[in-house]
């Protein structure tokens, strides 16, 4: 089972860990620190100095806080060297989600063919790359990351993040038609209807693209949405609806 999720958290996850649901359903679940995150942070000299960010385990909630701050604070800055040397921080996170499954792969207790994915916000984002670019995912749920990216623009894209921004994607593909490339592998699409991170004109372009390309090879009962009257979020009822559909396909 590959997992893209983080947190637990009342705000954004009615205070459940869907992983640990996953888990106790039976499933094998991963959960990897995304580059520039958690365990994988920005670390500079001085911090080792003080004895702050130094991916200690029990950080007061004061460092915390600081820490993420100045995650943000750097965010551009790390992604304008990112460009500069040549690669993109999307493709960073791809592979290292790619390179997850072969670690999987690995486990005695994995079936290498019941494999999935799901994840909120830029958890679904990686989730929608992951299950378009490997076919080893069989099935997946995108939380809070579904829209068409023409919609996003000029007014939403301030809502998007350094990571999640392909140089040249919008020539070829729109962000719906990347996850179009999972089909025919089940897909399950969760939004919040008072989302305002992403404009509804969007959202409903997504979804009637992904519903037409399902619908186009015969196999319109593999995708599905989940709609909410609520925030940016992954709510219980919405992860219960998730195992569901995991249970069903995978």
């Amino acid at each position: 089972m590959r997992f893209c999720g983080w947190g637990i958290d009342e705000q954004y996850y009615d205070g459940v860990s869907f992983p640990a649901m996953l888990a106790q359903r039976g499933y094998a679940v991963i959960v990897i620190d995304m580059f520039y995150h958690g365990e994988r942070r920005l670390i500079l000299d001085e911090d080792l100095e003080t004895h702050t960010n130094d991916r200690s385990k029990a950080e007061p909630e004061e460092i915390i806080r600081k820490i993420n701050q100045r995650a943000g604070n750097s965010e551009t800055v790390v992604f304008r060297n990112i460009l500069h040397s040549g690669f993109t921080w999307g493709g960073v996170v791809a592979w290292d989600d790619i390179r997850t499954l072969d670690y999987l792969e690995t486990r005695q207790e994995v079936d290498p063919k019941r494999l999935a994915c799901a994840g909120l916000s830029l958890g679904g984002w990686r989730t929608v790359f992951l299950a378009g670019l490997d076919k080893r995912i069989k099935a997946a749920c995108v939380a809070g990351w579904m829209t068409s990216f023409r919609y996003l623009i000029p007014h939403h894209e301030i809502y998007t993040v350094p990571s999640t921004m392909i140089p040249g994607l919008l020539d070829h593909l729109d962000y719906p038609d990347v996850a179009t490339l999972a089909m025919p592998s089940p897909l399950l699409v969760v939004h919040g209807q008072q989302d305002t991170l992403f404009p509804p004109e969007g959202v409903k372009a997504a979804f009637a693209t992904l519903g037409n390309s399902y619908q186009a090879i015969g196999q319109r009962e593999r995708f599905a949405t989940f709609l909410f009257d609520g925030p940016h979020k992954f709510p219980l009822t919405a992860q219960q609806r998730m195992v569901d559909w995991f249970d069903r396909w995978i």
